[in-house]
């Protein structure tokens, strides 16, 4: 089954706080600003473990922002001293007595719908690391396009402590990220791996102060916001997609991408831009 939350030491169960009773809108914070959608989780308390309902939201935020011309960039961040601590599941639907084909269907809904939302969304997703990201957590960070971190964050494949197997894509995205030798130290061991060394093995794209984390996010979504959009979220199809196809897949997939990216408006005033040696004025479309 998923992880479980962080406690007061580190990862050793279920949080004990009671079922959370806020709306849900204030424990999943969103707004848009300047073209980019920011979805916060909002459950310090809990080192910010994720409810069904909770992963839920998230899902549906990330397919508004793939479906809204108006958003141009995702960032995805978290309150208090936790990214996401883990799955909290006294929020799933209950089945009763478990059955054969229980436990895979709730992977299937739930964790792997969350990292498959992000590696699908249209509009490339920045993860804003401000604390622990454990379990599931982790894997939602690593799905993200790029990777910001604060000092203070640290990545845990918690699993393997309490005798599970890693959910939520963990085996599809680690070893795609770092190949397979450090991924499996990470998930055999089990280790907390502090911001810097999670930078070195490439798993976090930059590490800032924790005072900074937000400016810098900001920043950074800005300068996605103002890009070519449709051009990003293709590039981000074809890099996705390349490392699980051959080169003659991979190449064919380029060439329609460049097909479908030339009938957009800011190829067209990319190519205008460059003529006329202006800087270019991106509109996503």
């Amino acid at each position: 089954m998923p992880s479980s939350p962080e406690d007061t030491a580190e990862h050793t169960g279920h949080t004990g706080s009671a079922a959370p009773t806020d709306p849900l809108d204030s424990l999943i914070l969103h707004a848009t600003d300047n073209g980019v959608s920011w979805i916060t989780l909002n459950r310090p308390e809990a080192m910010n473990a994720v409810t069904w309902d909770q992963r839920e939201r998230v899902i549906a935020l990330l397919a508004e922002a793939s479906a809204d011309p108006a958003v141009r960039a995702v960032v995805l961040t978290a309150t208090g001293r936790g990214f996401c601590a883990g799955a909290d599941l006294r929020g799933a639907p209950s089945t009763g007595d478990r059955v054969p084909g229980d436990v895979a269907r709730t992977i299937r809904l739930g964790a792997q719908r969350m990292i498959a939302a992000v590696l699908d969304c249209e509009k490339p997703v920045i993860a804003a690391v401000n604390g622990t990201a454990a379990g599931i957590g982790a894997h939602l960070a690593f799905a993200c396009d790029l990777v910001l971190a604060a000092e203070s964050a640290k990545f845990i494949e918690v699993f393997v402590r309490r005798g599970l197997v890693p959910d939520g894509g963990g085996a599809y995205l680690l070893p795609r990220l770092i190949g397979p030798q450090r991924a499996k130290a990470l998930m055999f061991f089990g280790d907390a791996l502090p911001a810097a060394e999670a930078e070195r093995l490439g798993l976090v794209n930059r590490v800032v102060p924790d005072e900074d984390l937000t400016a810098t996010a900001r920043a950074w979504a800005q300068r996605l916001a103002d890009g070519p959009t449709r051009a990003i979220a293709l590039t981000k199809q074809l890099v996705n997609a390349s490392l699980d196809s051959d080169r003659a897949t991979a190449f064919a997939a380029e060439a329609m991408a460049q097909e479908i990216n030339m009938t957009t408006q800011d190829a067209n005033e990319g190519v205008a831009s460059f003529v006329e040696r202006r800087t270019p004025k991106y509109r996503g479309l």
